[in-house]
């Protein structure tokens, strides 16, 4: 059998995933990025038997309008799969859309994985993987992917800070020699942004927004920080007003929206705060000298690099492709594997 695998290794292209809770992304080695699309499963539930209608793009358009008999699943949270049969089915479509003859070959496939993940919750990962026909699954911690994909020189002997603002965890680690001399992984991201736009429309201006209006106005005029006339730009939203119960279309501002964000974008300072604290002088020297980089989706938030910039006072800086960093971190040590063997982990 070793024989055998070994054969449909020669025909396969080896992966790299990043799991995302809000978006997926495949990287086929020698071929870079190929696939980015959204974590969502839609079911058609008929007679209790669960049948996949649609994976990713055309799935995140039902998110919050199906009728009773479809259900549109994030099988993701916080980073870490919170249904396993849904995550399954999931990367089994995706592994199939990049790979078109799927009978014979059986890929070696990398996942990165939130450096707070427990033992329990890395199996899962891993399990799902292999039942979705990979022939080895390796896991990555998400900073290292992060701080590589960034392009830092996470080998040399200098701290290396990376800050990965995800869809469902923020993780702050300091890097040094190629592993993690500290990190941590706080479950603050992109959806807590979302749920905050939610609650402050709702406490403020009476109206109910779903989950897909909040994220667009978060990724329209969503900031970090206080705009400078106290008010910023503004879009017009719509929503169901909460007194009377009828839909209804309000203007909000990017003073608004930056007071309802205050309370997440807080919480990833503080992270980064604590992560700077309990750094050995010498790592916290070198990071004086090459400041923070911001990796992730979470990073495009507006004025989020100044907002850090003011509570630090250190050179904050985005990464070029921060949506891709992971993926592109991951396939590079998919790539240079023998470099980076200590960081990929194989058997658990």
């Amino acid at each position: 059998m070793s024989w055998f695998g070994n054969l449909g290794g020669l025909f396969s292209s080896d992966m790299a995933i990043d799991l995302g809770t809000a978006n997926t992304l495949i990287y086929v080695k020698g071929k870079g990025v190929v696939l980015s699309e959204p974590s969502v499963v839609a079911y058609h539930i008929k007679d209790g038997v669960k049948k996949v209608l649609a994976v990713g793009e055309d799935a995140k358009l039902m998110l919050g309008r199906t009728p009773g008999s479809i259900e549109a699943i994030r099988p993701m949270r916080e980073g870490v799969i919170a249904d396993f049969d849904t995550a399954e089915e999931m990367i089994k479509h995706f592994i199939r859309k990049v790979h078109k003859r799927s009978t014979f070959s059986k890929p070696k496939i990398i996942v990165c994985v939130p450096h707070g993940a427990t033992p329990v919750e890395k199996r899962a990962i891993r399990q799902s993987v292999l039942s979705a026909g990979a022939r080895r699954a390796g896991l990555i911690a998400e900073p290292i992917a992060a701080a590589i994909g960034a392009g830092m020189p996470i080998t040399d002997p200098t701290g290396n800070m990376v800050v990965d603002i995800g869809g469902g965890t923020t993780e702050v680690a300091v890097l040094s020699l190629g592993d993690i001399v500290y990190a941590r992984s706080v479950r603050v991201g992109g959806d807590r942004m979302d749920e905050a736009i939610i609650s402050y429309l709702r406490r403020q201006q009476n109206l109910l927004v779903g989950e897909t209006t909040a994220e667009r106005i978060k990724t329209t005029i969503g900031t970090a920080r206080m705009p400078d006339d106290g008010r910023g730009t503004s879009m017009q939203i719509r929503g169901r007003d909460l007194l009377n119960g009828v839909p209804k279309e309000i203007e909000v501002t990017q003073a608004q929206i930056a007071e309802a964000l205050a309370e997440p974008v807080q919480q990833i300072c503080e992270a980064v705060m604590t992560a700077l604290e309990t750094t050995p002088p010498d790592l916290a020297a070198d990071i004086v000298d090459r400041g923070v980089m911001l990796t992730g989706g979470g990073a495009l938030l507006g004025d989020l690099d100044l907002a850090l910039r003011e509570q630090t006072g250190l050179a904050v800086s985005i990464a070029n492709e921060s949506l891709n960093c992971v993926a592109l971190g991951t396939g590079k040590a998919l790539e240079f594997e023998k470099q980076l063997r200590h960081a990929i982990d194989y058997d658990s």
